[in-house]
């Protein structure tokens, strides 16, 4: 029997061996097509952006962003995504805290409701509020009657980016919790503290960059929804479009240069959102670690 004991480590290196032995062709080849992939779908249409922003001069860029029409539609973008935003991040801890910390009837009926908005068409969403909330839908009379204007105003706006915005937090708040569990809860309640004491000082800082990265991705989808607030918004110039909407009417208009210019600026928007996101994700791979 001693003759044919062999060295655990030796027989580890040899079994992960044939893992770390391809050719590194092959590894170069796969970079490069990422790298070409990634220059051809990103890097390509960033640059066209920019080139034709500036193409009649930093005068004429600066004249675009700072048109009233460009200023009121840039008001209207983060006022929405200041509403929008924290009001889906309330729904989303509630959603997630329910979800992954309780027992009740519906919770699939409840995950497949959050899920609704991927499967639905912006535009479709759209739709439904103006039968919904519109002059001639369900409740235009009794709104019309009390001189409340949801759609092609600025509430249908918000509304309509609620929608097609509210899964993010929820969905990027249930898989981290459930990966937690309970145990810091019940440990908490065993100590003392009650509800509110729980969630503010042990949940909470548990699902803290979690939290963070969820309302970055609904503040960057918020920002440049198109398709819903087309339908709710009526485009009504300087006042209910939003910039990508802006951008669409200049575009249209033959404004080439006045449309990159402002598209830059969501542009520089999605750059800072996925910078921070990158930091994000760091920071929580490093505290799961």
């Amino acid at each position: 029997m001693a003759g044919i004991v062999t060295n655990p480590r030796a027989s580890t290196k040899s079994a992960a061996k044939p893992h770390l032995s391809e050719p590194r062709i092959v590894k170069y080849v796969l970079i490069a097509v990422a790298l070409l992939f990634v220059a051809l779908i990103v890097l390509l249409p960033m640059a066209a952006v920019l080139a034709e922003a500036f193409r009649k001069g930093w005068n004429a860029y600066v004249s675009a962003l700072t048109d009233p029409d460009a200023m009121s539609a840039l008001k209207l973008t983060l006022i929405t995504a200041l509403i929008a935003v924290p009001l889906n991040t309330i729904f989303g801890l509630a959603a997630a805290w329910a979800i992954t910390k309780f027992k009740f009837r519906g919770k699939n009926f409840l995950v497949t409701l959050i899920d609704l908005p991927f499967a639905v068409s912006p535009v479709v969403s759209g739709l439904i509020y103006v039968l919904l909330f519109g002059a001639q839908g369900l409740l235009g009379p009794l709104l019309g009657k009390y001189d409340i204007q949801i759609i092609f105003a600025t509430p249908g706006i918000v509304i309509a980016t609620m929608f097609v915005t509210f899964p993010f937090v929820a969905r990027e708040l249930i898989p981290l919790m459930e990966t937690q569990g309970v145990t810091d809860e019940e440990a908490a309640v065993s100590l003392g503290a009650k509800g509110w004491r729980v969630f503010f000082k042990v949940t909470l800082p548990n699902i803290k960059w979690g939290l963070l990265y969820g309302m970055i991705l609904c503040n960057a989808r918020a920002m440049g929804e198109f398709g819903a607030v087309s339908v709710v918004s009526g485009h009504i110039r300087g006042e209910t479009n939003t910039l990508p909407l802006h951008i669409e009417i200049l575009y249209n208009e033959y404004q080439f240069s006045a449309a990159f210019a402002v598209a830059s600026l969501l542009m520089v928007l999605a750059v800072v959102t996925l910078v921070v996101k990158s930091i994000l994700e760091s920071r929580m791979s490093e505290e799961n670690r």
